[in-house]
């Protein structure tokens, strides 16, 4: 089994109870060609850059799924002939994308929480080392500034 994540875009002028049917269709499709949603983002209702099929907006969907490779090929066709899908996109993930892919929201379990916090506290190890360099050099201005006071002291 591989990991997925399938980017979806939904006709503009569909109710938030039809695009939660779409998606439950979606996850139906999924689930029938031997894959298994892991997570489903609805990133709602967005300006496309330019029209697709005479369209300007679209409600985008994120979905990260596992399935079997020969699936997907099946998954696509499902894909276009579902009239609401206005374009759609699947991409194969390897370990680490799928991590980050994870990683970046918020629904997931305590294993991936894990690695977030984790990912913090590098973060804000990250920041105060950032944050020494510019003491430091703060310091070395005093100190060049005092240096600087004792030698025009003694010069005069």
């Amino acid at each position: 089994m591989n990991s997925y994540q399938s980017i979806l875009i939904l006709k503009p002028d569909l109710e938030e109870a039809q695009v939660a049917q779409a998606l439950e269709k979606i996850g139906a499709d999924i689930v029938k060609f031997k894959g298994e949603i892991v997570k489903a983002e609805h990133w709602g209702k967005k300006r496309l850059a330019y029209k697709v099929k005479k369209n300007r907006f679209g409600y985008y969907l994120n979905i990260l799924h596992t399935s079997d490779p020969a699936g997907i090929v099946d998954l696509e066709n499902e894909y276009r002939l579902f009239d609401q899908i206005v374009k759609y996109m699947t991409i194969r993930l390897d370990a680490g994308e799928w991590e980050a892919a994870l990683g970046a929201g918020g629904e997931e379990g305590a294993e991936t929480d894990k690695p977030s916090e984790e990912a913090g506290k590098e973060k804000s190890s990250e920041e105060a080392g950032k944050e020494k360099p510019a003491e430091a050099a703060k310091a070395e201005t005093e100190e060049k500034t005092e240096t600087e006071e004792k030698t025009e002291t003694q010069q005069a």
